[in-house]
């Protein structure tokens, strides 16, 4: 089947806000489901612990409005990067937890008729990643979106590549929620880009004597989130829904 046109009704399709048959209304004519999956997790002074899930909140809602596709509503934990100090309110799961949550989640849907999931996450720690790379269906398509997989190099200024709590969220946060950032609190704080890969893959923990993130903070600007915002989400518009679908 190919994929359905854009829709002229541009709401969201919130799966908490809908009735059963609305839902399967939706369902047989697109049998499709966007997950959000966050975190609650510090991203330094300046940013607010549903960093990770406010943004894949806003890209599962503009998805879901611009192509009709139901959207179910966000798991706000992760597997959070471990830090080296106790921070009052992360709030992390194992990476089985988060693995067997999402488990339950979809057999239920898939038993619902959803035949296609699209699980949206804004966190680059392959732990996290790999709870949901491993999510198993009887015969529905998963697909696992990491929306920083999208290329937007050319787009910042002091960093090669999204690290945390940085440059690219903090100008995401500006653009999509300007009243949760306090730019004031921000710090820069660079590493070396092995010294990332070693936090992604979970062999460091974030350093004590660090604001907590990880990048340019300061160099954020809302115009700029902007950019990164339309980039990002014209990328999986384009590459994961506007495009011929597999047979559901």
């Amino acid at each position: 089947m190919t994929a359905p046109p854009p829709v002229a009704d541009a709401r969201p399709r919130r799966l908490k806000e809908l009735h059963p048959p609305e839902v399967a209304a939706l369902l047989a004519a697109d049998p499709r489901l966007i997950v959000p999956v966050g975190t609650c997790e510090q991203h330094g002074p300046h940013l607010p612990f549903g960093c990770d899930t406010i943004i894949v909140e806003r890209l599962a809602d503009d998805l879901s409005a611009r192509f009709g596709v139901l959207r179910a509503p966000a798991v706000e934990y992760g597997v959070n990067t471990p830090v080296e100090r106790e921070i009052p309110g992360n709030a992390t799961v194992r990476k089985k937890t988060l693995h067997r949550m999402l488990n339950d989640l979809v057999g239920a849907w898939e038993d619902g008729g959803v035949r296609q999931f699209i699980l949206l996450t804004a966190h680059r720690y392959d732990p996290h990643q790999e709870a949901l790379a491993t999510v198993i269906t009887t015969r529905a398509r998963i697909r696992v979106v990491d929306i920083f997989a999208v290329d937007i190099a050319d787009l910042l200024e002091g960093q090669a590549e999204p690290m945390h709590g940085d440059e690219v969220d903090t100008s995401l946060l500006l653009h999509i929620a300007p009243d949760l950032v306090r730019m004031d609190a921000a710090e820069d704080y660079m590493v070396p880009r092995e010294v990332l890969r070693r936090f992604r893959r979970g062999q460091l923990r974030l350093p004590p004597g660090g604001p907590g993130s990880l990048g340019r903070a300061r160099l954020a600007t809302a115009a700029k989130g902007q950019l990164i915002y339309e980039r990002i989400l014209d990328r999986i518009a384009g590459r994961v829904f506007d495009v011929p679908a597999m047979s559901l």
